[in-house]
């Protein structure tokens, strides 16, 4: 299993053992074993690589204070081998509740002084819900004992460990999150707008050799990590990130540091308080190390997304350095006071980046004044406001605030990307494309029609300092207008011609290709409607822009195959992506009207598959590729649900899918297989058939009714061999069109038979030929040559996205034909024209209504219905 089936398994197993415990709750205990898995097993791998046989890690114990000492100065921790996860899920192991609680207590005692503060209580919140599994030790001892098991499977040795454990915990983090509302939602922040932030970040400190990081309200970690995966592309050394993060509830700040130390950041580069942002600051006073805590705190990136609009304790605040400059935030809503607190902690070359509500950016009082002062200092380099929905537990809008101390440009750049998303479940998203197109809008400070603008200071001193974002963009889709003259007498407007601008820009001959001037402000097709598609697909500047598509990505597909495929060995999977996009936007930089965004979307949505794959290969080895798995499903015996080999089909491509595999080298039999299927549903429409043909008198007489599978049932089929016999012993031939109806009937009745016998015969063949095909598969992927191996990487990770990207020149000119012919209907028939249609029409209908009769009543309406459409 790859990583994300491997979390998706153990998503689906908690939640069958989850019972009545919340979900919220339930976390506690996952990701709580889950990294005490990882401390066991990095203790495991770090003894083994200074030497140590198995029977040395079996007698690695307190006793030995050598060994204990030196594990301790290395990892920070000790753990006995009575107490390593290994052993309690050893089959040999007698393992009790006791276990746990014993293990969990003797690592808090042999923590090294130098990391108490980094792994001292971390295992609190686990260690006291423990009672919650069960009402009985003997049932607490099976729900621990089966959450461990199911725990086992997550590999963490070799240049697996941190990645796969912390994806896996990252994605546990996020369903229970969504899966549990609010509460959970306040320790998460969605990935997407994590990732957001820190490509923004990233980009501004990519020149630093050095770069030390900062979330005052941390939760999960998460914003933390993604920031440090996204500088580490550019640093020389990822051990040259430092982090720091303080975290007010207990549970939380245990999960921020789990995180961070899961995903293999030094100990020493890891800095963590639980305590009260706003109230309890850096620096801060700790007697068991005053010289390294005692340090005002400033750094080159600082990242929140803090609790929205809380209540806070403003009192005794004035002369706190980090308010005093711009004033305190009002005590109902502690936004702006987490804002200041962020801004001051940043190095004068420093970025930060906060998520708030809507209302930090127009509510007046004293955020107003905050504001103003912020805007007049220069600090507010940008607003991204995002789409509604996109957090779990709240439906409300919120914003990116992009703050620096220095800066050089004196406007703020305003982003709406509140349209850019799409749909998951209950919650909008955003896409890799959404993320793109904003940190290349903020890099680039673009304005952008109706995405983004470039606002100076002095027009924000117009507004009175207001940021509220549909000041100064509008991304509402424009109203439908109609033009009043047009609609009278005809013609095209000008101005909505010229919406389409970009295409004319493009394609300047096609425009009067299509349009001839009618009057000064008017214009009209030169062609008829029917044929724009054609003049449309067939004028040389349209055949140019496909031409010089084309020409841009020849060569592509070569790239991609030696990129990815020849060279997998030593493909950089962090950074090979970023590689990617650049040389796909170079590639499109010259071509007009094709959405480059789009264009990456397609891209990103292939790289998962090729990402997926490549962990795999550089993981496993080359062989991985010539490998299959038993195909494992989900099935109910004995009432309840376990895991079984499927029966039909028990194998699967590890990483080349058998369909693949199949449409490749074994088409013929493929091609064998769906002729056989074919003719099934041939005789299935033919059964049908004839069923449908029977009268009553015919269904009555063979007791025909409808089977299960909707065809004539096994009555009829005897009826029809009783007939047959008869019919051979006196050499009786009946036809389907005979003129006598009972030989009719019995000619039915032989068809029936004579199909259900080849259905029979044939649904047999077509089984064995599957199961045949299916084993033939796997043989084949099991003996394939290296060569052949990457002939079908090849038709996975790059075919697909080829494909797309070649349709997309044709996608612009399809949505350019539409757009002319809807403009062309919009105003091809005038009111004029209705107008007198529908008088025509009604005086047709007075005449004819003086041809009809009724009785007295009738006439009396008929002439008041020929009044009316008179107009009388």
């Amino acid at each position: 299993m790859n990583k994300q089936q491997l979390a998706a398994k153990i998503w689906e197993s908690a939640n069958q053992m989850r019972s009545k415990i919340e979900a919220n709750d339930y976390k506690d205990f996952i990701l709580g074993f889950i990294f005490y898995k990882y401390v066991s097993d990095q203790l495991v791998s770090f003894v083994k690589e200074q030497g140590m046989t198995e029977d040395e890690i079996k007698a690695l114990g307190e006793d030995d204070p050598e060994t204990l000492e030196y594990v301790q100065s290395n990892l920070g921790y000790f753990i006995s081998y009575n107490n390593l996860f290994s052993t309690w899920v050893d089959p040999k192991s007698d393992f009790d509740e006791s276990n746990v609680r014993d293990a969990l207590s003797a690592f808090s005692r042999l923590i090294h002084p130098n990391h108490k503060k980094l792994f001292e209580g971390i295992f609190t919140t686990l260690e006291t819900g423990l009672r919650n599994l069960g009402e009985s030790a003997p049932r607490r001892t099976k729900a621990i004992s089966d959450l461990l098991h199911l725990i086992k499977s997550i590999p963490m040795s070799g240049n697996v460990g941190y990645d796969v454990l912390g994806y896996i915990y990252e994605y546990l983090i996020e369903k229970f999150a969504a899966n549990a509302g609010k509460k959970a939602g306040e320790f998460y922040t969605p990935h997407e707008v994590s990732l957001l932030m820190s490509e923004i970040t990233a980009h501004e400190l990519k020149h630093k050799d050095k770069i030390e990081i900062y979330d005052p309200t941390s939760g999960s970690g998460s914003l933390l990590i993604n920031i440090g995966s996204s500088v580490a592309k550019y640093a020389k050394s990822k051990d040259n990130i430092k982090y720091y993060a303080q975290e007010l509830k207990e549970s939380t700040y245990n999960l921020t540091r789990m995180n961070l130390i899961m995903r293999g950041i030094l100990p020493d580069n890891i800095t963590t308080r639980n305590g009260d942002t706003l109230e309890d600051d850096w620096p801060y006073f700790d007697e068991s190390d005053p010289l390294a805590t005692y340090n005002p705190l400033y750094v080159d990136a600082v990242v929140s997304n803090p609790p929205y609009s809380q209540a806070w304790d403003p009192s005794f605040k004035d002369s706190d350095p980090r308010y005093s400059r711009f004033g305190l935030a009002p005590k109902t809503k502690a936004d702006f006071a987490f804002l200041l607190h962020d801004l001051y902690h940043l190095k004068p070359d420093g970025i930060m980046t906060i998520v708030l509500p809507h209302g930090v950016l127009f509510r007046g009082g004293q955020e107003g004044q905050i504001r103003k002062q912020l805007i007049e200092n220069n600090h507010i380099d940008a607003i991204i406001g995002l789409p509604a929905n996109i957090f779990f537990g709240t439906g409300i809008p919120t914003v990116i605030i992009v703050l620096k101390q220095k800066r050089q440009n004196t406007d703020v750049l305003v982003v709406d990307a509140s349209k850019h998303f799409i749909k998951e479940g209950k919650n909008n998203k955003l896409q890799a494309s959404d993320i793109k197109r904003v940190t290349d809008a903020v890099i680039n400070r673009e304005s952008i029609d109706k995405f983004s603008k470039v606002v100076s200071k002095q027009t924000l001193r117009e507004n009175d300092y207001n940021l509220n974002i549909p000041r100064y963009v509008d991304s509402s889709a424009a109203a439908e207008s109609w033009d009043l003259h047009a609609t009278m007498l005809g013609g095209i407007p000008n101005n909505e011609i010229a919406e389409l601008q970009t295409y004319w820009q493009a394609l300047p001959q096609l425009h009067s290709a299509l349009f001839a001037p009618k009057s000064a402000a008017y214009s009209e097709l030169r062609v008829a409607k029917e044929v724009v598609n054609v003049t449309i697909s067939d004028h040389p500047q349209v055949r140019e822009f496909i031409t010089t598509y084309n020409q841009a990505f020849n060569g592509y597909d070569d790239y991609l195959n030696t990129t990815l495929i020849k060279g997998w060995k030593t493909v950089n999977r962090n950074q090979i992506e970023a590689e990617l996009s650049e040389e796909l936007f170079k590639r499109l930089a010259p071509i007009a009207l094709v959405d480059k965004y789009q264009a990456y979307q397609y891209q990103n949505n292939q790289w998962q598959t090729i990402s997926a794959d490549l962990e795999m290969m550089q993981t496993e080895g080359f062989a991985a590729t010539k490998q299959v798995d038993a195909n494992m499903v989900i099935k109910k015996q004995k009432g309840k649900e376990v895991e079984v080999q499927d029966a039909n089909k028990p194998w699967k491509g590890h990483i080349l899918p058998f369909d693949l595999v199949q449409q490749t080298h074994l088409s013929d039999e493929l091609q064998a297989l769906a002729e056989q299927e074919a003719r099934l549903a041939e005789i299935a429409s033919q059964l049908e058939e004839v069923l449908e043909s029977l009268t009553e008198e015919d269904k009555e007489q063979a007791t025909v009714k409808e089977g299960k599978d909707g065809f004539v049932n096994a009555e009829v089929g005897k009826a029809a061999k009783v007939f047959l016999k008869e019919q051979k012993d006196h050499k009786v031939k009946f036809l389907t069109d005979s003129a006598d109806p009972e030989e009719s009937y019995k000619a039915k009745i032989i068809n029936a038979s004579q199909l259900i016998d080849e259905e029979k015969t044939l649904k047999k063949s077509v089984k064995e030929a599957a199961i045949a095909l299916h084993l033939l598969t796997k043989t084949t992927i099991e003996s394939l040559s290296d060569e052949q191996v990457n002939e079908l990487l090849h038709l996975k990770w790059i075919t697909p996205l080829s494909t797309e990207l070649e349709a997309m020149p044709g996608a612009v000119i399809t949505q350019l034909t539409s757009q002319v012919q809807s403009l062309a209907n919009k105003y091809a028939v005038t009111y004029s024209q209705v107008a007198n249609d529908i008088q025509s029409t009604e005086q047709e209908l007075a005449k004819m209504m003086d041809d009809l009769t009724g009785n007295e009543f009738d006439s009396q309406g008929l002439a008041e219905l020929t009044n009316l459409l008179k107009g009388e």
